[in-house]
């Protein structure tokens, strides 16, 4: 798909370069608190890992890329159904297992589960979009919410009652993008989770009906 100059279209491992740090950039400080232990195991590296293998939430199969006119990576998203979660899930701990190693993984595997109290795992009538990031330079052009409408054309009006997405409270240029696209918060979560490498804030459940 085209639209206004940018090109819309499945990711490849090829992008990795690109779409991990885009990826990477939709919250930074969440991810960082789940899977940066320190060293080369910071959470792009991991992200790089789980990009790579393809499968899962954080897989290239996923995630959708926008191009410019030049055939730049300059943004990256992900939109699921529901009914994929408790396949991203194993696909989910095995990564983590191999990249950390059976020690380490245990305590990454932890701080997920306590993250998914605050962003929690979409349901499964529902298409979830997530990992939304605009490269920083190019960001208040209305890319952003092109992504979005890109990614919510694959909902299936006869599987999917809803659209929703998480959004970080302190991200209210974000909010005020999802709410121009009909989305409206449903749930506000909030956040004690925390650590040395980072934290996650609250957040607020976003929703709007499969039609629109």
């Amino acid at each position: 798909m085209a639209e206004g100059g940018l090109t819309f279209r499945a990711a490849s491992p090829a992008d990795v370069g690109e779409a991990v740090p885009l990826i990477y950039s939709s919250g930074p400080a969440a991810f960082d608190y789940v899977f940066d232990t320190g060293g080369t195991r910071s959470a792009q590296a991991f992200l790089r890992f789980a990009y790579l293998h393809g499968g899962g939430e954080f897989g290239w199969r996923t995630h959708r890329i926008a191009e410019d006119e030049g055939r730049r990576v300059i943004a990256a998203g992900a939109g699921f159904d529901g009914r994929a979660v408790p396949g991203f899930t194993l696909a989910g701990a095995l990564q983590i297992f191999r990249f950390y190693g059976p020690i380490r993984a245990w305590g990454v595997i932890v701080r997920g589960l306590r993250t998914e109290s605050i962003i929690r795992p979409p349901r499964p009538e529902e298409y979830y979009l997530c990992h939304l990031g605009v490269q920083p330079d190019l960001r208040g052009r209305g890319i952003g919410t092109a992504l979005v409408r890109d990614l919510l054309e694959r909902i299936d009006t006869g599987r999917h009652r809803r659209a929703t997405l998480d959004v970080a409270a302190t991200n209210p240029r974000a909010q005020a993008l999802y709410e121009r696209l009909g989305f409206a918060v449903t749930a506000l979560r909030s956040s004690a989770l925390q650590n040395p490498r980072g934290r996650v804030a609250d957040h607020y459940r976003m929703s709007r009906g499969a039609g629109g």
